[in-house]
């Protein structure tokens, strides 16, 4: 039986606390939090769990050793003295190298990738007289080296994409927001399927996707193929018990409160209605095609959840005064009762609602540094 673990989760800056406690909640036991990082050990069937129900995390990483590095040679000697290689890795299988950090020494990421590359190749060759195919978009393996303080860790991905990407978003309008994002943003809110959820501005409706999936326990990851499932640990009876205990958990009969989605470019509210289609949740969230301000809100008061463009990569500033002006005069002429939560990247826009914020958490959004605001409306 494996043993216990070092991981790390990469994370959305911003929701490292509520990412701790989802994986927490999974059964990690917890190391240490850092900026868009969370260090932790868990087993075999804790690791794959997390691969089928956390709902925030980017990637993971299992670390295999660390090791003083303070150049090319010691990089070198380090990486092939660091892995039981001839276990893990042979010739059959394609892998792919990722850097994050640097050393004094190793300043440009590719020709630390490149020597990584050549010590594992190198060895292969010493050891069968063949070596492994490079891969970038689709490795058997993927290592991942970092290097901070003369220092290299060497781990696992377990996936050779973002864990973000769920699946069900065929269909992506401009400058979207990311799923586990969206997921954790939700979770900040506290939002609970006694209340009715809108979003007035709901894009390709990845907020009102992430909010129903998460309250009817559908696992993100259960239709996902992992690189796990290549490592010579892979377990498959505790694998398929995990994907057995996720699958118990899917709520089918949950009566859910009205999540409705207003989007006034029918391009982008067709790709919205396309994606919840795909997600099998057609019956669950309503579309409705047009300006919010053509729309009444339920009768019961909930939360009004949304991303409104910021002039960053959306909209120009100046023309979007207007829309956050309107956007306050609609909420306080018809939301009376309700809690708004607003992922705002322009303070100067936000400012525009005319409305007084109770909370805010920073969160960096692709990049951009971003406050996801509560507004109590009376």
């Amino acid at each position: 039986m494996v043993k216990n673990f070092n991981v790390m989760a990469a994370l959305p800056h911003g929701l490292e606390e509520v990412g701790a406690i989802e994986l927490k909640d999974l059964g990690v036991q917890l190391l240490k939090i850092s900026r868009g990082r969370v260090f932790f050990k868990a087993d075999l069937a804790c690791f794959y769990r997390l691969h089928l129900q956390a709902r925030l995390p980017f990637r993971f990483l299992r670390e295999i050793c660390q090791f003083p590095c303070n150049g090319k040679e010691s990089l070198y000697h380090g990486i092939q003295n660091a892995f039981d290689w001839e276990t893990w890795l042979d010739p059959s299988k394609s892998f792919r190298v990722d850097i994050s950090g640097i050393s004094s020494e190793l300043t440009h990421t590719h020709f630390t990738a490149l020597t990584v590359k050549n010590a594992v190749v190198d060895l292969q060759r010493s050891i069968w007289g063949k070596r492994s195919n490079i891969s970038l978009s689709s490795p058997d393996f993927c290592l991942h080296l970092h290097l901070a303080s003369e220092n290299a860790t060497l781990s696992l991905d377990s996936s050779s994409t973002s864990l973000h990407r769920r699946g069900y978003r065929p269909a992506m309008g401009i400058a979207p927001l990311k799923e586990n994002i969206a997921s954790g943003l939700i979770k900040i809110s506290e939002w609970d399927v006694s209340l009715n959820l809108v979003d007035p501005l709901c894009g390709s409706g990845t907020f009102l996707l992430e909010a129903v999936s998460m309250a009817k326990g559908m696992a993100p990851g259960i239709a996902r193929k992992f690189l796990f499932e290549n490592w010579p640990d892979f377990d498959l009876h505790i694998w398929l018990e995990e994907i057995k205990n996720a699958k118990s958990l899917l709520k089918l009969n949950m009566k859910l409160p009205k999540i409705i989605g207003f989007e006034e470019n029918i391009e982008i509210s067709r790709n919205a209605k396309e994606n919840i289609l795909f997600a099998g949740l057609d019956k669950e969230i309503e579309i409705k095609v047009g300006h919010f301000r053509e729309f009444k809100l339920p009768s019961e008061p909930g939360i009004i959840i949304c991303n409104p463009p910021y002039g960053k990569r959306l909209g120009n500033e100046n023309d979007l005064e207007s829309l956050y002006k309107e956007f306050g005069t609609y909420l306080k002429t018809n939301a009376s009762g309700w809690s708004l939560w607003m992922l705002n990247g322009n303070p100067k826009l936000s400012s525009f609602l005319g409305m007084k914020c109770s909370k805010r958490f920073p969160i960096s959004n692709g990049g951009i540094d971003c406050r996801w605001m509560n507004y109590k409306i009376h």
